[in-house]
């Protein structure tokens, strides 16, 4: 045998520091792959009654989607390293702007983020509307969301009147909520 080859029979020990983070990221990796192929027979609610769940906002206050019942919700799924959601975040805020006074509430849930990069998404695009972690994925769970971004509109009876599976426009939200809107009158 050849010295070197000797050496590395000799060799004891477990995986070394970049092998163990190798086989960590293979392992994320097909989890994620596995949550999404799971979630691919699943829909997301596009009628019917919106899925509740409660949320404690980035500022610290605890509600429930059903607590924002008699108002139309644009429920908005979103994170700081998706590229549509960065390009959308102008839109919806100047929507918010817009409707704000109008029994209209936005609500924005970060989806597989984490709080500092979040936060520092809402103050980089001036969002002012309500903004949530989804801890746990419980709530993007609950809405079978397949990516982001995502945005349901729900109605003020509670009820999906709208999903929207890409980044929206500023345009776009104001016809479905005027639309909404109308036919509440």
């Amino acid at each position: 045998e050849t010295p070197i080859i000797n050496e590395k029979l000799k060799r004891k020990g477990g995986l070394s520091l970049g092998s163990i983070f190798l086989l960590g990221a293979i392992v994320f990796v097909g989890f994620v792959v596995g949550l999404q192929l799971s979630r691919q027979n699943e829909i997301q609610p596009k009628e019917g009654p919106a899925p509740d769940f409660e949320f404690t906002t980035f500022d610290g206050e605890t509600m429930s989607l059903s607590d924002l019942r008699g108002n139309i919700v644009v429920l908005n799924f979103w994170a700081s390293w998706c590229g549509p959601c960065r390009a959308e975040a102008p839109e919806l805020e100047e929507a918010w702007l817009a409707f704000k006074d109008e029994n209209v509430v936005f609500l924005g849930i970060a989806y597989a983020d984490n709080g500092p990069r979040s936060i520092a998404y809402l103050e980089e695009f001036n969002v002012t509307y309500l903004n949530a972690p989804d801890l746990g994925t419980r709530i993007s769970e609950a809405y079978h969301i397949q990516g982001v971004p995502e945005t349901f509109i729900i109605d003020a009876d509670g009820n999906v009147a709208e999903f929207i599976y890409a980044g929206v426009t500023y345009n776009q939200l104001e016809q479905i909520i005027r639309q909404l809107q109308s036919k509440a009158s």
